[in-house]
């Protein structure tokens, strides 16, 4: 059954549907990029299908903790911290690493062997039309990308299309 067929056959699921592939569309020169028509999800998987097509490899970061506090009975527990950079409820207030970790293929110069490395990157994905403001998270967020970008990293927030390239 083609999609055609089948939204003739399920007209409900298809009107449901539409909102969700309407998200997933790439709209292409949109003449206003600022207007809010696709979400931070959009973003990246926007920024995952440009990775994958300059050869590298993006893993989704999640970052948080277990409660400390079971939800069924109230004991107390001890939480259970996940992702990147998040040691400590201190250390993610300061640096929060990014939603995409990347390994990038380098091809190293032949004056430095001339082997191919995996270069560590980041991107922190953002909604089309976001600008960097400083407010809440994003000051710990840019300590992030500065943090890589200083240890020889590639590091960078991104909003759909991300090129990899060092200049």
């Amino acid at each position: 059954m083609d999609f055609k067929t089948w939204q003739a056959t399920y007209p409900e699921a298809a009107a449901a549907l539409g909102p969700i592939l309407s998200d997933l569309v790439d709209y292409g020169s949109d003449p206003n990029p600022k207007r809010v028509h696709k979400s931070e999800g959009w973003a990246q998987q926007q920024t995952r299908f440009s990775v994958a097509k300059q050869g590298a490899y993006a893993f989704r970061n999640n970052v948080g903790a277990t409660p400390s506090k079971c939800k069924a009975c109230g004991a107390k527990q001890t939480p259970v911290r996940y992702g990147l950079a998040n040691d400590s409820t201190q250390m993610n207030s300061r640096i929060k690493s990014a939603d995409l970790i990347l390994a990038i293929p380098r091809q190293i110069t032949p004056d430095m062997v001339g082997k191919t490395i995996a270069q560590f990157g980041s991107i922190e994905c953002k909604k089309p039309g976001w600008e960097y403001s400083g407010a809440g998270r994003e000051k710990a967020q840019l300590a992030w990308v500065t943090f890589i970008e200083s240890i020889g990293g590639f590091a960078r927030f991104g909003t759909g299309d991300v090129d990899l390239s060092l200049t």
